[in-house]
């Protein structure tokens, strides 16, 4: 009977949905340990008072890992902006300035108002941290500016060295995965910029981070096609693409804090 009830167990597990999270866990983290490195040392207390004993990097899955309690459910729609087109820059400008859905960008701005408040309570202040830490790292993304009837990606299904799984999740963790590097040995490999380089990538309002994003979904969509078995060509394709996106997220996260506790 107890054995039963284990192959009934797993059998359950594997007829549930797949939840894919933004970059992952590594990507995440990666974009976590960047960010760390480009703190001042002002906005590295300020964070350290809120998080405690936790890293920026570690912080940077909570808002996907507390996706299984109910009571945070409504946090869901703050992860990612789709789009029914593509835009051109001020197309997207004139979009974003009209905003008011539960997105991405309306609560990024919301999270970073609220933290840059001295009456916000402590309780709220590690909320939306964390939330902001995740967001911003998100964004980078490009499948979470994505096409609205597919769920930025979830529903174009590829294959991974005959794998069957979607877009987004090539994106969110295959590519990541692929390279077999600890957080901390990818963060190490393609943390190379200049301080040009940096102030470029955050002087950048979030409007351009997400049109930047949704331009790299286009490219994304052509190339590839349903069905597609993706495999070391598209890897070596992608690469550098996925390694810009893991930076900037990371340069553009510590701008963003930096800005919040100056």
């Amino acid at each position: 009977m107890k054995i039963f009830r284990k192959i009934s167990l797993v059998a359950i597990m594997f007829c549930l949905p797949v939840i894919t999270f933004a970059w992952g866990t590594n990507g995440h983290r990666i974009c976590g340990e960047i960010a760390y490195s480009y703190l001042t040392p002002k906005a590295k207390l300020a964070v350290q008072q809120i998080l405690g004993n936790e890293s920026v990097a570690m912080a940077s899955n909570w808002a996907d890992f507390i996706k299984s309690d109910d009571n945070y459910r409504y946090l869901s729609a703050w992860h990612y902006v789709d789009f029914d087109k593509p835009y051109t820059l001020p197309e997207m400008k004139a979009f974003l300035a009209k905003d008011t859905e539960v997105d991405a960008y309306t609560k990024m701005n919301f999270l970073i108002a609220e933290l840059k408040k001295p009456t916000t309570t402590k309780e709220n202040k590690l909320l939306y941290l964390h939330m902001l830490i995740h967001i911003v790292e998100d964004v980078h993304q490009p499948m979470h500016t994505a096409h609205k009837d597919d769920q930025g990606g979830n529903g174009f299904k590829v294959s991974w060295f005959g794998k069957p799984t979607n877009l987004h999740s090539i994106w969110d963790t295959e590519l990541i995965n692929f390279q077999e590097l600890s957080y901390t040995e990818y963060a190490a490999a393609i943390n190379h910029t200049t301080a040009a380089q940096r102030a470029e990538w955050q002087k950048a309002p979030i409007s351009e981070w997400l049109y930047e994003s949704n331009q790299l979904a286009e490219a994304i969509y052509a190339g590839a096609k349903p069905n597609d078995n993706l495999s070391y060509k598209y890897n070596f394709n992608n690469l550098a693409t996925l390694n810009q996106q893991l930076l900037k997220g990371g340069v553009r996260l510590a701008g963003v804090l930096n800005e919040i506790f100056k």
